[in-house]
């Protein structure tokens, strides 16, 4: 019986690539392709546009989870008190509030648990909105990487 990992290549003067596989039962075929098609060249251009749509729905993936650790730091800064005087900490809630989508932005949440209005550093008003929009921002990623990767 052949072993069944080993592939072996044969390139002929013409270009031709064959690779046999001795793993297949019963079969002797052998799966041939030229050197164009491999190296992107007619046939190849397919493979780097598949190449190219993985690369962008990890980039969209990518985008959207830094997105929602922006929110998941901002709640965890707000939550800890930090100092507001700090730049980053300003920084990190700024970029939080851009993120936000618009609609679970802290001056007009869409959950407010806070007895006075007008209060913005309320812990539970933050988790509430910034982590709804952290989920949206995943479940935008997730879908984005669907729709785009071949």
């Amino acid at each position: 019986m052949a072993d069944k990992t080993t592939e072996t290549t044969e390139t002929t003067d013409s270009g031709t690539t064959t690779k046999r596989r001795p793993w297949r039962r019963g079969s002797t075929s052998t799966a041939t392709s030229t050197t164009a098609a491999s190296s992107g060249g007619p046939g190849g251009s397919s493979l780097s546009a598949d190449k190219l749509r993985v690369l962008l729905a990890r980039l969209l993936w990518a985008v959207s989870a830094v997105f929602a650790v922006i929110l998941a730091l901002a709640v965890l800064l707000i939550a800890v008190e930090a100092n507001a005087d700090n730049e980053l900490v300003r920084w990190i809630i700024a970029r939080a509030d851009n993120v936000d989508l618009g609609f679970f932005d802290l001056g007009n949440p869409i959950k407010d648990f806070d007895e006075k209005k007008g209060e913005i550093d309320d812990v539970k008003t933050a988790l509430f909105n910034y982590g709804i929009a952290a989920i949206v921002w995943l479940a935008i990623g997730k879908f984005l990487d669907k729709v785009v990767r071949p």
